[in-house]
């Protein structure tokens, strides 16, 4: 029976070294995968604010507003009522096709006789002064 008991504690002893094992590389594969669970978090974050941006964004309904334009702004764009974007878009369409840019100071933009009434006789305004000019004109 001697034998028998120094024989169960032999097995014992090599189960509790494989046990202790075993918690070792448990305990160190845990922060590895710790870390690897934030990663994703973070991304999943990144999305969240991206998307708050998007839905935040709405059209201002003052820019859509038809508007009138002066007599001088209709010889340019024409007579019929105009949201403030459209005026824009034709006072550019009308500079392009004119040829009314300046070649060498590309942000300026040389008016003619049209233009001169509706830039308030300046010969020469820069594309960023166009929209003040605009809003002036229209009504």
């Amino acid at each position: 029976m001697a034998t028998k008991k120094k024989a169960k504690k032999a097995a014992k002893k090599p189960a509790k070294k494989a046990a202790k094992k075993k918690a070792a590389k448990k305990a160190a594969k845990k922060p590895a995968k710790k870390a690897a669970k934030k990663k994703p978090a973070k991304k999943k974050a990144a999305k969240k604010k991206s998307a708050k941006k998007k839905s935040a964004r709405k059209p201002n309904a003052a820019f859509m507003k038809a508007m009138t334009p002066s007599a001088a702004l209709a010889a340019v764009v024409g007579p019929k009522a105009l949201a403030r974007t459209e005026a824009v878009k034709k006072i550019w369409g009308y500079i392009m096709s004119n040829k009314l840019q300046d070649s060498k100071n590309r942000r300026m933009v040389n008016a003619d006789a049209n233009l001169k009434a509706v830039f308030g006789g300046k010969d020469q305004v820069s594309m960023f002064e166009i929209a003040k000019y605009l809003g002036k004109n229209l009504s």
